[in-house]
């Protein structure tokens, strides 16, 4: 082979070698700027969940507080002084030995 010939085929490879690398930075950096971009997505998508995370822990919470005043109450109601209560102010009712007495007009 000609000196020329080499010279030609040798700045053709190293101008395919330039194009190759150029390619390759290209996808690169094309991947970088994607997994950038869907990072960006996941953390806001994580800040949300956290936030719903929290309502519902609280909302959690709450129902069983309200479970626990429920449960109270219900046993309250199975009592005689709940009993005897409901039948004073609803139904007028009194013990016998209870004297009532009433203003005068």
């Amino acid at each position: 082979m000609s000196r020329r010939s080499r010279s030609r085929r040798y700045k053709r490879d190293k101008w395919g070698n330039r194009m190759a690398m150029l390619g390759l930075t290209l996808v690169v950096g094309s991947l970088a700027v994607v997994v950038g971009i869907r990072g960006n997505s996941l953390r806001d998508k994580d800040m949300e969940y956290r936030l719903k995370q929290e309502k519902l822990q609280t909302e959690l919470e709450n129902e069983e507080r309200r479970a626990q005043e429920l449960e109270e109450k219900r046993v309250y109601v199975q009592t005689k002084q709940y009993i005897e209560k409901v039948a004073k102010e609803k139904l007028g009712l009194v013990n016998p030995d209870e004297v009532l007495l009433k203003p005068a007009e």
